[in-house]
């Protein structure tokens, strides 16, 4: 019984972890931060047998419609001295430098489309189009996961990102780059002739405009994440600690089942363990002695010899 409990126990607890990190992820998905790292995911799943200075497109899932990604592959030395003409709507000049240095890097190319603003917000500000992320990793390993960012610095000429198709700023009005480092943290710049924005190193970029100056253009809102709702910030801490009680119950209730099955386990083995000693063991014949049963020996092992018998 023990036997046939233990592979029901393996598939439950195998299950049980799959949703851990079915809703970690899910939970990890309302920062930037986590957001590049499965974006880096998906960018990497797009590699096979990959060429050298080729764009390959990713497929994100359902719930991140509206978002695209890419990856290219090149090596350091080669995006130093010759650059990256254009890489969707990015172009890297001459003289760009990789820290730490690797032989190869992927850049990932992000564009989050509707979801902008949910990922980053910049109160005061509307967005005149699709901020756009260029983030570089190692390329040593192209099914690695969770990989740290690596750093891009132009030496010479900078970055240029040019925003095809943005609205137009009211009159009197100025739209201006945003860029957004590592943590998070925005700064501001201007827009050159033709909707560029330049950077010199890695990161998200956008174009933005100040949002007393702009109406409310209809049906541009971003949709927030499936499952959730734009003012459930208290809502989404209820349901994280209605979730960890229900997965602690849950661990608890495996831990029982386990420790049940591994008490039987040792009651059943202990008990093989007794049967096996008695089938060694020689059987005794059982004789009545008054109104009881009792062992007895068949036969004796020495015959008794009488004094008087005994001839030295």
């Amino acid at each position: 019984m023990g036997l046939r409990i233990f592979p029901s126990l393996s598939m439950l607890v195998a299950l049980f972890i799959w949703l851990l990190d079915t809703r970690a992820r899910a939970q990890s998905n309302g920062s930037a931060q986590a957001l590049d790292a499965l974006l880096q995911d998906y960018a990497y799943q797009a590699f096979n047998r990959p060429k050298t200075g080729i764009a390959y497109d990713g497929v994100v899932p359902l719930n991140l419609t509206g978002i695209t990604v890419s990856a290219m592959r090149l090596r350091s030395g080669s995006l130093r001295t010759r650059g990256v003409k254009m890489y969707k709507e990015i172009e890297i000049p001459k003289g760009v430098i990789v820290s730490p240095y690797v032989e190869r890097l992927v850049l990932v190319y992000q564009n989050l489309g509707n979801w902008s603003s949910v990922y980053y917000p910049l109160s005061g500000y509307t967005y005149l189009a699709p901020v756009l992320g260029l983030i570089p990793y190692d390329a040593s390993n192209l099914s690695a996961k969770n990989l740290p960012q690596l750093r891009i610095n132009a030496s010479g000429d900078p970055i240029l990102i040019k925003f095809e198709g943005r609205r137009s700023e009211p009159a009197g009005s100025v739209a201006k780059c945003v860029s957004f480092d590592s943590d998070g943290s925005p700064s501001f710049g201007n827009v050159s002739s033709g909707n560029f924005c330049s950077t010199t190193q890695q990161g998200h970029f956008g174009i933005v405009v100040e949002s007393s100056a702009l109406p409310p253009a209809p049906g541009v809102a971003p949709s927030p994440p499936p499952g959730t709702r734009e003012t459930g910030g208290g809502n989404s801490k209820v349901w994280i600690i209605i979730g960890s009680v229900i997965g602690g119950l849950a661990l608890l209730v495996l831990l029982a089942l386990f420790l049940l099955w591994l008490r039987k386990f040792k009651r059943r083995k202990k008990m093989q363990q007794m049967e096996k000693a008695a089938e060694v063991g020689e059987a005794l014949h059982m004789t009545n002695v008054g109104n009881t049963k009792a062992p007895a020996a068949m036969v004796t092992r020495t015959q008794p010899i009488l004094e008087s018998e005994y001839v030295p």
